[in-house]
Formats: structure tokens, sequence, C-alpha cells
């Protein structure tokens, strides 16, 4: 590893450990790469608006590896709307013994995401390339995650028929989303919410947890 990506890695793993969240050398290495991968792709596939490594190491990497602690009840994992892999690549190289689905209708950003999952020998990974509508999951997952998909409401409701019993919908957010959270269809409800505070940023951050209530 060149200097500066040493202490790119070194800087990462400083972050995680205020995070509380425990990164060994070979998953940073591992997480760095992809990120590397994301921001060459980026220039021909358009895989995110953010160029700039320093950025996109706090606004993506970090932000995305920030939720781990909260999806350790769930064993399986959709990442609806993924992009260019945001959450579900992060937190499948931390979550080894999770799986992971990672949807997107974008077909550049699937190819990307299917090269990423073999660069990186990622057994736990699944790319599909469809509209979340017309996709299905007859076991269903227990967790359907989603980092600037849509609205809540909307992505419950086009998802609902991908939920595992007893499964939740976890939201990640910036500013605390209360017009979409009174907007929830009926028999959807807010279980859970967490406030997250990155290392070094005042950006606001949420993490939405909602259910079936019965």
């Amino acid at each position: 590893m060149d200097p500066k990506n040493s202490v790119l890695q070194q800087e990462f793993i400083s972050k995680c450990n205020k995070l509380g969240i425990k990164v060994d050398l070979e998953k940073s290495e591992k997480l760095l790469s992809y990120l590397t991968s994301l921001l060459k792709w980026n220039k021909a596939f358009n895989l995110t608006a953010i160029t700039n490594e320093q950025e996109a190491l706090d606004l993506h990497l970090l932000d995305s590896v920030s939720i781990s602690p909260f999806i350790e009840p769930f064993d399986s994992l959709i990442d609806v709307g993924t992009g260019g892999g945001l959450p579900g690549i992060p937190l499948a190289i931390l979550n080894p013994h999770k799986v992971f689905s990672l949807l997107d209708t974008n077909s550049k950003k699937t190819r990307f995401l299917k090269q990423v999952v073999y660069d990186l020998g990622l057994k736990n990974v699944d790319v599909i390339h469809s509209r979340v509508q017309d996709f299905d999951y007859h076991s269903g997952y227990a967790c359907i995650l989603s980092r600037a998909f849509a609205s809540i409401e909307d992505m419950v409701t086009w998802t609902q028929h991908l939920l595992a019993v007893g499964g939740q919908w976890l939201a990640m957010k910036g500013v605390y989303p209360t017009e979409e959270i009174v907007a929830l269809p009926k028999g959807m409800e807010v279980c859970r919410t967490e406030t997250i505070k990155l290392p070094n940023r005042t950006e606001e951050r949420h993490l939405i947890y909602i259910q079936k209530n019965n």
C-alpha cells in the first residue's frame, strides 16, 4: 500500500473506532479498494456526485459503515436503490456472516457492482438488476434498507412484498424526516430511531426503523 493510502487507511480506522466500530486491516483494505473503484468507475458510469476522495471517505464509506452496529439482529438484508453500492457493499464487507442483496434499475451501476463483488471476493452479496416492484423473493428479507432511495412512504409501499414476517425497514436519512413519518401508510409505524454523529462532521443523520403494526 502506498503512503497516501496508508494514511487514509489509518484515518478511516481511527474514525471507525470513534463510532465504536472495530475494523481490522484486511477489511479496511477492502473498503478502501471499493472506494477507489467507485471513484474510478464514476468517471464513466456517473455513480456518485462526490468526486473528492476525502469527502467520499466520510460521506459515503464512513456514513455507510456507521449503521453496522444497528443491523446486528438481521441475517438477510436487501439494499434497495443501492446505486454504487451504498450502504450495501461496505456493510457486506464488515458483516461477512450476513447475506446482502443489492438492487438497482440502472444497468451500468449493477455492472459496476458485479465487478466489485468479483474483485473483492464477496461471497455474501447478490446483485440484482430490476425495478423493486418487479422483483420477488419468496422467503422475504429480515431487513429492507435504503439510503437516498425514496421517501419512507414510497419505500415501504414499494417493498412490503419483500419483507419477511417480523422484519423491519431501515431508512437512512439526514434531517429527521417528520413529514415522511406522518405520511406513513396505515398499518406501518416507526418503532425506533437512532441519531448518528460522524466524527468531524456537522450534518444531521438519522436511522429510522419501521415495522408493520399488529
